[in-house]
């Protein structure tokens, strides 16, 4: 079977547009737990899954671009930042914590596209594994579970929020050294 050559971009277009709709539900609710908090967990949920989709698509089919590697991680921070902000705006979640994730990720971010001339800076697997831990932190945020179960599941949605922030710093502390070390072997003609 064919699979368009664009696919997997596409997939990663359609998280980007997602984002601005996710964030007019999320505020639109306004902290109110309906039917519309409902659908924007959904929302972020269905699309933060596009990740794993686009990826294997471009790695299954041999159809992985420099773009791609560039636009997937955008494409993350736009729809977690989103999710981040709202959930800070709702009050739900400190601002220190968003601040804290929006300085790493825009700073991570700006770097891909200063060297992108040079290399593309693709997603290591501490980032990788900080996306998944923000999802997952960022999903039980959002979803209104203590209309359903009861207030004890805020304890666990501060714990995986916790687990999310600690891997969103150590995750940038590895970035900035591996591509540290990356440009000490370029000079020494190492790499």
């Amino acid at each position: 079977m064919a699979v368009p050559r664009q696919l997997p971009n596409a997939i990663t277009i359609a998280r980007i547009l997602c984002a601005p709709v996710f964030v007019w539900m999320l505020l639109a609710d306004d902290g109110a737990d309906g039917p519309l908090r409902w659908w924007a967990a959904a929302l972020f949920i269905v699309a933060i899954a596009t990740d794993g989709v686009d990826g294997w698509i471009a790695r299954k089919y041999e159809i992985v671009t420099d773009l791609g590697k560039l636009l997937d991680p955008i494409a993350d921070k736009v729809l977690t930042g989103s999710a981040f902000v709202g959930l800070s705006i709702l009050g739900e979640l400190p601002w220190w914590i968003t601040i804290v994730v929006l300085v790493r990720e825009i700073g991570i971010t700006v770097y891909r596209f200063v060297v992108v001339s040079d290399h593309v800076l693709a997603a290591a697997w501490m980032g990788k594994l900080k996306t998944v831990a923000q999802a997952l932190a960022l999903s039980l945020a959002l979803l209104p579970l203590w209309t359903l179960v009861g207030e004890w599941i805020f304890w666990v949605n501060g714990v995986t929020m916790a687990i999310a922030v600690v891997l969103t710093i150590a995750s940038g502390i590895d970035y900035i050294a591996s591509e540290a070390r990356a440009a000490r072997a370029r000079r020494t003609g190492t790499a």
